[in-house]
């Protein structure tokens, strides 16, 4: 069972950034971010292929959002850096690992099987 611990959320004006931080329990392959907003489905937001260190981002958030991962030996760690936030920004961001398939990661709920409590985003306008 891999645990997923995220920090980082909180409240900030449109325009500002924050930097979401999820340390797994335990090596995966795939690792990222999903959100969820009150009354819609949770989405995708942003992905990254561990071994090859490949990205998928979400339409909404190429270009102010980063995903990346700490190299750093025996660390399993993602960042999330969000940029230039928008009130439609405002989620609960959940951290999801899980492994590849065939050696890839896909932006998509089912691909991953282990998943983060949430840390929640506030962006007022």
């Amino acid at each position: 069972q891999v645990q997923l611990q995220e920090s980082g959320g909180g409240s900030v004006q449109a325009g500002g950034s924050l930097r979401l931080s999820c340390e797994a329990s335990y090596t995966t392959g795939c690792m990222g971010w999903f959100r969820q907003s009150p009354g819609k489905e949770r989405e995708g937001v942003a992905i990254i292929n561990r071994v090859v260190d490949s990205t998928i981002y979400a339409d909404p958030v190429k270009g102010r959002f980063t995903i990346s991962q700490d190299n750093a030996k025996h660390k399993n760690i993602v960042y999330l850096k969000m940029n230039s936030l928008k009130s439609e920004d405002t989620a609960l961001y959940y951290c999801a690992a899980g492994g590849r398939r065939a050696g890839i990661c896909a932006i998509e709920d089912s691909w991953f099987e282990y998943w983060g409590q949430g840390t929640q985003v506030t962006v007022s306008s």
